[in-house]
């Protein structure tokens, strides 16, 4: 198996060290193209795109395999075996920070750092933990895009961009979940909001910082500071940014972070 072609792997800059970027749910690749030429100078950058998203294979796409995140944490540590990865540094938006997490846990050794930026480990309620959203309202939201994928893009895009103010930002956002195979999104979507890593954050030992808007109606502030009370010696930053997608709505502000870790 060619893991770089099933992935649609694209490797940039010419530092000894590699920092991989990998995307949340409805996005590819394209989502770091404000971040990622930042760091070329410094590191060889690896982005990708998940199986069912963007340029991968989508002829690869296993309902079964990828029935929970561990999935797509194997297929992550695959493309570090491919590319001979060693003391990375990950960055992974969104779905992406617990998909990075499972796979530092699984292949340690991997990733040396983890940037996290708007991780949740839990969407839902549950007792005292406050996800941000009730089972009732997760449901109705899956129900709503397995009915009308289009009309679910359409109204959940602009919402989850925030930025209200510079629309372009959610269209570019509604463009990206439409284009998405309507079949992989509904079941990505059901495999990201019902996931629950709560436990695996505090087997992190990785150094982490977690980046977290300061208003985002999928990972509120809560859930920010939840993550990294969780995961020892991990470091908080909350951005000025807002919306769900500071990579692309606050990329200067993304990078200074990042750089201030790395």
């Amino acid at each position: 198996m060619n893991v770089s072609a099933r992935n649609n792997v694209r490797i940039n800059g010419s530092g000894e060290k590699a920092m991989v970027f990998a995307h949340g749910f409805g996005c590819d690749q394209n989502m770091w193209r404000f971040v990622e030429p930042a760091f070329r100078n410094s590191f060889r950058t690896v982005l990708f795109d998940h199986v069912g998203a963007g340029g991968s294979d989508l002829s690869k796409y296993d309902p079964v395999k990828y029935g929970s995140l561990s999935g797509y944490a194997d297929d992550l540590i695959e493309i570090g075996r491919e590319l001979d990865l060693k003391d990375a540094v990950f960055v992974g938006h969104s779905v992406s920070a617990m998909i990075g997490i499972l796979a530092s846990l699984k292949a340690p050794g991997l990733f040396s750092s983890l940037v996290l930026v708007g991780p949740s480990a839990r969407y839902i309620d549950d007792g005292d933990y406050r996800g941000g959203f009730s089972a009732n309202q997760i449901e109705e939201l899956l129900e709503f895009l397995e009915a009308n994928h289009m009309g679910w893009s359409a109204q959940m895009a602009p919402a989850i961009m925030g930025n209200a103010d510079r629309p372009e930002l959610g269209e570019e956002l509604t463009n990206s979940f439409c284009r998405t195979d309507p079949d992989i999104a509904k079941h990505f979507a059901r495999v990201t909001f019902t996931s629950d890593n709560r436990d695996d954050l505090a087997k992190v030992t990785t150094p982490t910082l977690v980046l977290q808007c300061s208003e985002d109606i999928i990972a509120s502030t809560e859930v920010g500071e939840y993550v990294q009370r969780r995961i020892p010696g991990s470091k908080l930053v909350i951005l000025n940014a807002t919306g769900h997608c500071p990579n692309l709505s606050a990329p200067d502000e993304v990078i200074a972070a990042m750089r201030a870790f790395v």
